[in-house]
């Protein structure tokens, strides 16, 4: 039986994602190493599964939409750059959640315990926090640059969206 990589994840539309596009392409200009996250795939996460027998996921469909299911659709706001561990050693590149963000964490609740019971999915070691990965750096070639760039776009504003679904989705 085949596996596939999966993840639960919330949709932004295609008016914020041509946003962070755009941010991504001024960052880009920094000259920094980054790959960045086809557009596509502009997303927030709420669980990372990994792979997953394709035989369990009608079984994870199910959990997520009996979990999620019940949930009001809210507001939510994609604004703030910022980088994971921080801004002078950036790894990862990310849009935060300002408006919705304690929904977001409610949904992410909601699916964490009916997805640890059906054991397709392990705990995080961190605590969750609700972002849209921008891109992830390769090496330290335009740090500093990079370093400026972050810094004149942290209070970005992508604008809000209402969100009503929870996404199965797989990724190669």
């Amino acid at each position: 039986m085949s596996r596939v990589r999966t993840f639960i994840a919330l949709d932004l539309g295609q008016e914020i994602r041509a946003r962070l596009v755009t941010l991504q392409e001024t960052l880009g200009r920094s000259g920094a190493e980054v790959k960045w996250v086809e557009p596509e795939n502009l997303h927030i996460t709420l669980l990372f599964l990994g792979e997953v027998d394709q035989r369990d996921l009608n079984d994870v469909c199910r959990a997520v939409q009996d979990a999620a299911g019940p949930l009001p659709s809210f507001p939510a706001s994609i604004e703030k750059v910022g980088a994971f561990p921080n801004l002078r050693r950036p790894r990862t590149l990310w849009v935060g959640v300002g408006q919705g963000e304690r929904a977001v964490i409610d949904v992410h609740d909601a699916l964490e315990r009916p997805l640890l019971e059906l054991g397709c999915y392990r705990r995080e070691e961190r605590k969750y926090t609700p972002h849209v990965t921008l891109g992830r750096v390769k090496s330290e070639k335009g740090a500093l640059e990079l370093e400026t760039a972050l810094r004149k776009k942290e209070s970005w504003q992508g604008g809000e969206t209402t969100i009503g679904e929870v996404h199965v989705m797989s990724s190669e």
